[in-house]
């Protein structure tokens, strides 16, 4: 059986992913239901400062942020990506928003992934479907007990 091209990676950051392949496949079956195909993605979990530098570096903010998602893909519905995840952010917005960690870091990642799907986020109805999108997909990683 062949690997599925998602990798995570740590920058200035120890934090360790649990379930590795659960959330390789759940990444990747999100962009199949999507009709798009998968290239490789890396993910890399990374501090405040880290993420800082990269937002000023290539973006020109000077905000921290929880994520930056970075569209490498060459061919059109073929998905190919780093994806830069602040976890001091993701930390501090689990604690505002009263979930745990790993609710809002798989928040988070499908957030990037559906970036990369064409799913955007700046007007009140683009974000609107995206949190309906976030939803929907989690409730695949995370199935009803029955």
């Amino acid at each position: 059986m062949k690997k599925i091209p998602i990798y995570f990676f740590n920058e200035e950051s120890t934090f360790k992913l649990k379930q590795l392949k659960h959330k390789r496949n759940w990444i990747k079956n999100t962009i199949e239901s999507e009709n798009y195909s998968l290239k490789s993605i890396n993910f890399i979990f990374c501090s405040d400062v880290y993420l800082l530098n990269i937002n000023q570096q290539y973006l020109n903010h000077d905000t921290y942020t929880d994520i930056i998602t970075f569209d490498n893909s060459e061919i059109k519905n073929q998905i190919e990506s780093d994806i830069f995840i602040s976890i001091d952010r993701v930390r501090e917005n689990a604690k505002s928003y009263k979930v745990n960690l790993p609710t809002e870091l798989h928040r988070i990642m499908i957030h990037g992934t559906l970036h990369l799907l064409g799913y955007k986020d700046k007007s009140p109805k683009e974000k609107e479907l995206m949190t309906v999108k976030e939803n929907e997909y989690l409730a695949k990683l995370y199935p009803p007990v029955s």
